[in-house]
């Protein structure tokens, strides 16, 4: 038989999407399960951060001969490889695929001499095999994990976050350094009732040896660490995966911790949860791996999660004279910078402005697969973006969204649209806020609402018409992608006229001078006393006013 070769690159991998650059090494992923969800789906969360347009695709269901090979390209088109096609592989929308199952990822780099650069597979590549070849959360590991094993792991440290309609799972590998075969690797179960979350460090502590229903691992994940020197067994402290494979740091506790204490603090306010360990306080212990929410998580809830500034807390960026006049939260790159030699850095926060996509993945037991798997997807940063529902059971997905280029700006593109919005809010950003998230609250609520009246109608269709049901979920998904847009234009045209020049429109479209917030005034007063002062008059001079 002759064999047929397949292509496989980065940009069919990534997410579903066409990156024009590798993605910064900057996200944040939330993991909900049945048991923490109000209404018993798993949730998963994924940020995308870094500077490149998104491209979101819809892969069709597809079968292979024996014998076919796909050919595994770099970021630069650069053939890296061939690996064995399977005879069938699964429809994926984004980064869910027809069985409902979704899969996420930061990255926590690690040690940088683990990094293998003869290894065929990078971490994007096992994500968007996984989806064409697995139906469940457990299923993916073993594709990925055997994927590695056979082929080799490229990349430095990962943590992915994978669900299904009944369970989350972390999986956190990193590679064997050059010359090395495998992957060291460890998956856990989140225990039903809990939620979890990671931010661009190893989270994965202690980890049961006996008990492969919740955790499986590579065989050689200690001895490894031993025969490098990273553990010694005899000095009478338990191996954790997170402190041998990615040791903390001041610096990516900062960077990473922060994240994960801002939505454990904010999921369970009870626990009380202290910020020393994410300032590197010494003897201060680490966050939990997952904790118990004080209440059940709505998708709206962790919609909510995911947009987030530290506000309310000492480190809250909409605040201080960093924040400028107008309370903006965003901070030009890089993160990390030196006065008079002095090393500094920036918060980095959930909410970035170097957000590519997020989403919000659904997975429900209670509903046939393509009704029940939904990516809540959006573009941009996540405190400005909407959330567009995607149901797994679709085969197009809205054109905006798949369309663009980061070198030239255009209406067409629904990622530039929400660039606009939100580049244009940071002149303004305490009052643009609230026309912003305004229409975010019409949209979204709209969708929230509609999703029951919408899922009896394909429930029913399901039964009576499958084809017609992929029509309608199809359908149904562009139309709302399409509104989304539609209505973010309108809302950059509207601020446009409303914050221009300095003014702020009324209800009536008369120019008002609103001025700047008294604080901010008194930090510039401070700052340069006399600079602003109007000398005192005469008193016998007429008053006077000065004339813009």
């Amino acid at each position: 038989m002759k064999t047929l070769r397949l292509v496989l690159s980065s940009s069919l991998l990534v997410a579903a999407v066409s990156f024009l650059a590798p993605p910064a090494a900057a996200c944040t992923n939330l993991l909900v399960t049945k048991g923490a969800s109000a209404d018993g789906a798993v949730l998963i969360t994924y940020t995308c951060d870094g500077e490149f347009h998104p491209h979101l695709r819809y892969t069709p269901a597809a079968d292979y001969p024996a014998g076919t090979l796909l050919d595994v390209k770099n970021w630069g088109g650069k053939l890296g490889g061939q690996i064995t096609q399977v005879p069938h592989t699964y429809a994926v929308v984004g980064l869910m695929n027809e069985h409902q199952l979704a899969i996420g990822e930061t990255t926590f780099d690690g040690r940088a001499e683990l990094e293998n650069p003869a290894g065929l597979l990078h971490y994007w590549d096992l994500m968007r095999l996984a989806l064409q070849r697995a139906k469940t959360a457990r299923e993916a590991i073993k594709v990925m994990t055997d994927l590695v094993a056979e082929y080799g792991y490229r990349d430095t440290g990962e943590s992915i976050s994978i669900a299904d309609t009944q369970e989350a799972w972390i999986l956190e590998l990193i590679g064997p350094g050059p010359g090395g075969t495998g992957a060291l690797w460890v998956a856990v179960r989140v225990p039903d009732g809990m939620i979890s979350a990671h931010a661009n460090k190893a989270r994965v502590g202690e980890f049961p040896r006996s008990d492969p229903e919740n955790c499986v691992y590579a065989d050689n994940v200690v001895s490894f660490a031993v025969e490098k020197g990273y553990y010694d067994p005899n000095a009478g402290q338990p191996f954790r995966f997170c402190d041998v494979y990615c040791p903390p740091t001041p610096k990516n506790r900062r960077y990473g911790e922060t994240r994960v204490w801002s939505l454990f603090r904010r999921a369970a306010p009870s626990l009380n949860l202290s910020p020393d360990y994410h300032r590197g306080v010494a003897e201060a212990q680490p966050y939990p791996l997952w904790i118990k929410p004080d209440k059940k998580l709505s998708v709206a809830d962790v919609f909510a999660l995911m947009r987030d500034h530290y506000e309310g807390t000492d480190f809250d960026m909409t605040q201080g004279l960093d924040a400028g006049p107008y309370g903006t939260p965003l901070r030009s790159r890089p993160i990390d910078w030196k006065v008079d030699g002095v090393a500094h850095a920036w918060e980095r926060p959930i909410s970035t402005q170097q957000t590519g996509f997020s989403f919000v993945s659904q997975s429900r037991a209670g509903l046939p697969d393509p009704i029940g798997g939904v990516l809540w997807y959006g573009v941009d940063d996540t405190y400005f973006t909407c959330y567009v529902p995607l149901y797994c059971g679709i085969n197009a997905v809205p054109e905006s969204f798949a369309t663009g280029q980061l070198s030239k700006f255009s209406w067409d593109s629904a990622w530039w649209v929400f660039n606009f919005v939100a580049n244009f809010a940071n002149l303004r950003y305490s009052d643009m806020k609230a026309d912003i998230q305004a229409v975010q609250r019409d949209l979204e609520g709209q969708f929230l609402a509609l999703q029951p009246a919408v899922e009896a109608t394909a429930v029913h269709l399901a039964k009576t018409d499958p084809a017609l049901l992929t029509r309608y979920l199809t359908d149904y998904s562009v139309t709302r992608g399409d509104l989304v847009v539609k209505r973010w234009r309108q809302l950059g045209e509207r601020l446009i006229a409303k914050y221009n020049d300095g003014y702020v429109q009324d209800d009536k479209g008369a120019a008002q001078e609103q001025g700047c917030p008294d604080g901010w005034l008194r930090q510039v007063i401070k700052e340069r006393p006399e600079q602003f002062k109007l000398p005192e008059k005469p008193a016998d001079t007429p008053e006077s006013k000065l004339v813009d």
